[in-house]
């Protein structure tokens, strides 16, 4: 009698823990876009102490990439994504992989390379939020 009382009335399902509207490849794309900017603006300046501010902050803005797209793969990203898009784990692992490229180096080619597999994750994202 107890258990019927607490049981709950209605079920609900989601395939993300949160609402879908807290998860945006948006943010990645944000933070490689700086990490490009910032390896552009460090070859264009000449003064130490200029650059060594840029790397800092390169390097911050590198790991919240990287962070953001751990978090998609972790939370957003499920079974059923998976299993219509098999080279997802891949795509992942080479964005992360492109984004620590980012990170240790100072040549905007490697922000660039990062900037397009977000791009990639980006359309498997929104192509997942219409089905």
């Amino acid at each position: 009698m107890l258990s019927r009382l607490f049981a709950p009335k209605v079920r609900v399902s989601a395939h993300c823990d949160l609402p879908c509207g807290v998860y945006d490849p948006a943010q990645a794309r944000i933070e490689a876009e700086s990490v490009k900017a910032v390896q552009e603006k460090y070859q264009a300046n000449e003064d130490t102490d200029f650059r060594t501010r840029a790397l800092i902050i390169k390097e911050q803005r590198a790991e919240l990439a990287k962070h953001h797209v751990s978090v998609l793969w972790s939370d957003y990203f499920k079974a059923p994504h998976f299993e219509k898009y098999p080279q997802l784990h891949q795509l992942v692992n080479d964005t992360l992989k492109a984004l620590s490229a980012a990170k240790a180096s100072n040549d905007p080619k490697t922000g660039e390379k990062a900037l397009e597999l977000i791009a990639e994750i980006d359309r498997i994202f929104w192509e997942t939020k219409k089905a």
